[in-house]
């Protein structure tokens, strides 16, 4: 994104954006940014939707109640969509929250919450979890917002899953080896990736994913790790290995 557009705010909006676009902006978006921000008509900011790229938009009209703006010029065009599943066992609140924030700045394209026997967070928010999701992308000038799946149990996920999709799962049985050469092998195919909970995976839920021949166990080192730190690795290790981060593409 150019340096000069660097300061202006970023909102997602789910309208269609173009040349010309009109888009109202939703009730928390006006107060942000008539109450907090005090932004003004002429003024400009950021839109995006995940489909269409980022699109210059000047403020139009303005009130403590509505805004509407016009889209003038694309700023960035819409990248090509990652395709890297994300599956987790739903954490603790903040937890929970941090890890939905960085799996969508380290590029996946869907996450999913995953039950299994030690889920501690089996009851949370679908709607909070999919604001923290826009604001990160918001934050960190994500493009590509991902999509939140529905609850499954590990059961029906494995039942159903695409075999042409390599599984990778962090694994703390597995004896330590880099994960990288692990991961290398599967660049050529779309990708998943599981997390346990705080208390891991039981053993039959080890023996059952070890099973599959999709699925690729991989070692994070000696280290216990939480839940929301082995995301944060495991996906450094795919993007450096098969992702964005590498030559492959």
């Amino acid at each position: 994104m150019p340096r000069t557009h660097k300061k202006l705010q970023r909102l997602y909006v789910p309208d269609a954006l173009g040349p010309g676009a009109s888009v109202s902006l939703e009730k928390g978006q006006v107060n942000y940014l008539a109450n907090v921000l005090r932004r003004k008509p002429g003024d400009e900011v950021i839109l995006f939707n995940g489909r269409h790229g980022a699109w210059l938009a000047e403020i139009v009209s303005l009130s403590r109640k509505s805004i509407s703006l016009e889209c003038s010029e694309q700023i960035a065009p819409q990248p090509v969509p990652a395709d890297l599943w994300y599956g987790f066992a739903p954490l603790k609140s903040a937890r929970l929250d941090y890890m939905v924030q960085k799996a969508t700045e380290m590029g996946v394209s869907a996450l999913q919450p995953v039950i299994t026997r030690f889920t501690q967070g089996k009851r949370f928010k679908p709607k909070r979890l999919s604001a923290n999701i826009v604001e990160a992308a918001q934050q960190c000038e994500v493009l590509a917002v991902p999509t939140l799946l529905p609850q499954t149990s590990l059961q029906t996920l494995l039942e159903n899953w695409q075999p042409e999709r390599a599984l990778i799962f962090a694994d703390e049985a597995t004896p330590a080896a880099s994960p990288l050469d692990r991961v290398a092998p599967l660049a050529d195919r779309p990708l998943g990736l599981l997390i346990g909970p705080e208390g891991g995976f039981s053993s039959e839920e080890r023996d059952l994913l070890r099973a599959q021949n999709f699925v690729t166990p991989i070692s994070l080192g000696p280290r216990i790790l939480r839940a929301d730190t082995a995301a944060v690795a495991a996906l450094a290790v795919i993007q450096s290995k098969t992702g964005d981060w590498s030559n492959h593409r």
